[in-house]
Order: C-alpha cells, then sequence, then structure tokens
C-alpha cells in the first residue's frame, strides 16, 4: 500500500464523496480540508469561527471550495442540522480545546467540549444513515504515562493524567462505546488515532512551542522553554492528515481495518523539546537562540513515545520527513507569510513536495 501511486490514490478516492470534518478552522483541520478539497470531495466543515488575527483557515484559501458552519460541538442541535444537510459518508472528527495549560485553567469547558462535543457527534453518526466511515482523532496524551523508555501500543490502558488528556481518553472510550454498541451493526467503520504533536506552518496557537519560537523571534528575544529535557514525538503536520485519509479510505472499503492507530515519528525523530528548539534557531538563523527557564506551571508528562507498528503493517503508512525536514518547512512557510506571499500555494509546495518524498521512500 505503500509508495507514491498509493498516495495519489488516496486522495483520489476522496473525489466526489462527502466529507464532515469538525474542526475544520483550527490548525490541522486546515490542512485537512486544504487536502480533501484539491482532492475533489464535498466537504462541510462544523467548528467555531477563525479566530480574529492570523489564522490559516482564512489564509488557506479553502473557504469558499467548502461548506462551512460555524458552531460549537457542544451545541447539539446545530450540530445535528449540519450533519443531517451534510449527509456524509465519511466523518473526521477533530474539534477539541487542544491546549494542556488551558485543560487546567477551564477543566469543565475542556471536558464539557471533548467529551460532550464526541457525544454529540456519535449521536448524529447513531441517528443518520449513510455514514460508512468515522475517525476520531485523539491524542498520544490518552496513555497512563508510566514515563518509561518505550513507545506505548494501541492495547495500554488509557488514563490521561490532566485534564486534556483525560478528556481524550473519555473521548476515545464513548467512541469505543458508540461503535460496539450502535455503529458496528449498521456496517459503519469506526477508528481513532493517537497522533504525537504536530508542528508545521500556519500554527498561530498560544502555549505550542513552534508558535512559540516564531513569537520570540519576531520579537527579537531568546525562546524560553518550561522543559527543555521532555521527550515528544514531534512531526510535520502533513504526517498524521495523511495517516488520517489512508484510515479512513481503508475502513470504508473493508471494515476489517477498523480499530485504533498510533500515529508517530520514528525512533530517530522522537526528540527532546530542547533539540527541537535548537533545530528551529539553527534553521531560522539571525543569531537567534534559546534558555530554559522553569516558569512553573502544572504536570506535563517528560516522556512520551509512541509504538505505531500496527498502523505500518496494516494500512501502509510509514513517517516521511525527519524531525530536521519538518523543522525546516516550517520555518520556510513562516517566511512565506511574513512576506505576505501565497499560502494557498505554499501549502499546495509542501504537499507536493511530501508527496514525491513518498515516492523516493515507499
Amino acid at each position: 500500500m505503500e509508495g507514491m501511486g498509493y498516495m495519489k490514490e488516496t486522495l483520489e478516492f476522496y473525489r466526489g464523496k462527502k466529507v464532515f470534518v469538525t474542526g475544520h478552522t483550527g490548525f490541522k483541520g486546515s490542512w485537512l480540508c486544504k487536502l480533501l478539497t484539491d482532492a475533489g470531495a464535498d466537504v462541510t466543515g462544523y467548528a467555531l469561527a477563525p479566530p480574529e488575527g492570523p489564522n490559516l483557515y482564512d489564509l488557506s484559501g479553502t473557504a469558499g471550495k467548502l461548506h462551512s458552519v460555524f458552531g460549537d460541538v457542544r451545541d447539539r442541535d446545530r450540530l445535528r442540522r449540519a450533519f443531517e444537510e451534510a449527509r456524509p459518508e465519511i466523518v473526521f472528527h477533530l474539534a477539541a480545546q487542544p491546549i494542556v495549560r488551558r485543560s487546567y485553567q477551564d477543566p469543565a469547558g475542556t471536558f464539557e467540549t471533548n467529551v460532550m462535543g464526541t457525544v454529540n457527534l456519535c449521536e448524529c453518526i447513531r441517528n443518520n444513515g449513510g455514514v460508512r466511515s468515522f475517525l476520531n482523532v485523539t491524542t498520544d496524551k490518552v496513555y497512563l504515562n508510566r514515563e518509561w523508555a518505550w513507545g506505548y501500543r494501541e492495547y495500554e490502558p488509557l488514563d490521561g493524567y490532566d485534564p486534556y488528556s483525560n478528556s481524550k481518553s473519555c473521548s476515545e472510550l464513548i467512541t469505543h462505546c458508540y461503535r460496539d454498541s450502535f455503529l458496528t451493526q449498521r456496517n459503519t467503520a469506526v477508528s481513532t488515532a493517537r497522533a504525537g504533536n504536530v508542528i508545521g506552518g500556519g500554527d498561530f496557537a498560544q502555549d505550542r512551542i513552534i508558535p512559540d519560537c516564531v513569537r520570540a523571534a519576531l520579537q527579537g528575544r531568546p525562546i524560553i522553554v518550561r522543559n527543555p529535557s521532555s521527550i515528544r514525538p514531534y512531526q510535520h503536520v502533513l504526517e498524521p492528515l495523511f495517516a488520517y485519509l489512508m484510515i479512513a479510505r481503508a475502513q470504508y472499503e473493508d471494515i476489517s481495518y477498523a480499530g485504533c492507530y498510533n500515529v508517530g515519528p520514528n525512533e530517530e525523530d522522537c526528540v527532546t523539546t530542547g533539540d527541537l528548539v535548537a533545530l528551529f534557531c539553527k534553521e531560522w538563523g539571525k543569531e537567534q537562540s534559546w534558555e530554559a527557564q522553569d516558569a512553573g506551571g502544572p504536570h506535563e508528562a517528560n516522556f512520551l513515545k509512541l509504538d505505531c507498528s500496527k498502523i505500518k503493517q496494516k494500512i501502509g503508512w510509514i513517517p516521511r520527513w525527519h524531525i530536521a525536514k519538518a523543522v525546516e518547512q516550517t520555518c520556510r512557510f513562516t517566511r512565506v507569510y511574513l512576506e505576505k506571499g501565497d499560502i494557498a500555494r505554499e501549502m499546495e509546495r509542501e504537499i507536493g513536495e511530501y508527496i514525491r518524498k513518498t515516492d523516493e521512500t515507499g
């Protein structure tokens, strides 16, 4: 299933398909909708309106290529109306409150969005026929983290520590419940994807390491790193997105592919946050520097890796870009943005290069 041919076939598969994407105005959602709309899919997006100021949804040029509904996943009636109008075949659930530190500030809101949002979407799928493939995108942080040196596998216990991680563990369990109680009997294939930390151009969020690096660089100050020794499965945003597309396609065509999948980099690309920031400084140039500083704050896991053997063996997905390449692409995108360049074209360039890399390695 590997290789450029299969990647192109995956995108071609979505031509004319009715696809429903929650969280389409977010960082990953905007990239996903760019891939889908350029492939010719009939996409309906449901999400909060993009924030004021720079946001990838507006910059990407996808707004005019899909049916966009601005609403909260906690609003069951509005979500239901949008879903019934879209009548999708394939559903990607990306809507979430995704920031760990923010979840400590607003745990109730985080659980309401990440738990009840999942319930509301599952209810839409349960009450509307026609959905053949449903993928809930969660996180690598769903696991009970024992701070051990090897990667977690899909059968490990789910028990996220902080409100964000725990709410995503709950989202997994809810998805499993609806799958087993309602959806499998209707031949709706259901999977969850547990992706690592993503980086890439167009992420303007607070409390994420690469956007924080960019802001520091533009302000002419050193980058402050809270936990430089923390190890995370960093990867370019296109890596998990193509994995999501491949999973949803595979289970659409054969329900036996449904399940839970880790999506992360190879062992050599699981780096410390300090290493990631050092790569950014080297790529950015201009004598950019960083420094470790204990800014306090709530608990965050220090060591986290994923074992991605299952998706590699069963779906045929493998990581394509090493972490240095991911940082290089992110910095190039950022320079295009700062120079007021064509962001849609830059996204298309990166997608094309990623697919060509697939041909080289596949």
